[in-house]
């Protein structure tokens, strides 16, 4: 069975143990960019990072967004959506495709 993580503050991934999740609580950008690189070794199929994990995690991000796998998904936090998630979909959706006709006025 593949491996699903989440990387956030404790209060933002504390309820994803009840799916089955394993969680990592990192709060500076070295711990946050430190399990993603972690995650990824462990050959984690799909990780979750919340949106403030994600703006402190740099290039980390980057490095692993052409790959099949991890699968890194940006979800908001405890304090709500950024808008960031939902800007990821939409940037994927113009790459497969080749123009924003999911969110296009």
């Amino acid at each position: 069975m593949s491996k699903v993580g989440i990387i956030g503050d404790k209060d933002s991934i504390m309820g994803f143990l009840a799916l089955g999740i394993d969680i990592f609580p990192a709060y500076t950008p070295e711990e946050i960019k430190k399990t993603i690189h972690s995650l990824a070794e462990k050959e984690y199929a799909i990780i979750y990072i919340t949106e403030q994990a994600s703006l402190q995690a740099g290039e980390s991000l980057a490095k692993y967004k052409d790959f099949e796998l991890p699968a890194i998904i940006v979800i908001p936090g405890i304090g709500g959506s950024m808008g960031l998630g939902m800007n990821e979909v939409r940037e994927s959706a113009k790459r497969a495709i080749g123009a924003d006709i999911l969110f296009s006025e």
